[in-house]
């Protein structure tokens, strides 16, 4: 099961936090929010397999933290 554990507030911010998450070894997917799916500028939600979120969460927690 899939699991949101972030709203970035748009697609460059979540594509480069994705990066991240693959370089850790967690396989994510993207989804945005809103009526326009295909603008860079919508926020876009990360979410990752429930059975990694608390991990993903702290990957996030400390690079949005330097």
């Amino acid at each position: 099961m899939w699991t949101v554990i972030y709203i970035a507030a748009n697609k460059n911010i979540a594509e480069k936090y994705q990066k991240a998450l693959a370089a850790e070894g967690i396989l994510t997917k993207l989804r945005p929010i809103g009526s326009s799916p295909h603008s860079n500028s919508v926020a876009t939600e990360i979410l990752v397999l429930e059975s990694e979120a608390e991990e993903a969460h702290e990957i996030l927690t400390d690079i949005i933290g330097s």
